[in-house]
């Protein structure tokens, strides 16, 4: 039988924060996200499953929209 050797835990975790990190701004490139939002745009994270049955965000705006109308009104 071959020996398979096992994965050492390291005590300095990778995933760890950094006291200081470097951050070489030449590399850094445009957001190209930033003009296709609206200043009053609010974005919502979906879980997967849920995001899978909507084929857009306009279908989820007009079932929310549609929720809104069916429900008592907020005092």
């Amino acid at each position: 039988m071959k020996k398979t050797s096992q994965v050492k835990v390291r005590s300095n975790r990778a995933d760890a924060l950094r006291p200081e990190y470097l951050f070489d701004y030449r590399k850094a490139k445009a957001n190209r996200f930033a003009g296709k939002t609206q200043p009053e745009s609010v974005a919502v994270l979906l879980d997967p499953d849920v995001a899978r049955f909507f084929e857009s965000g306009k279908t989820v705006n007009s079932l929310l929209r549609a929720l809104m109308t069916a429900m008592p009104a907020a005092k």
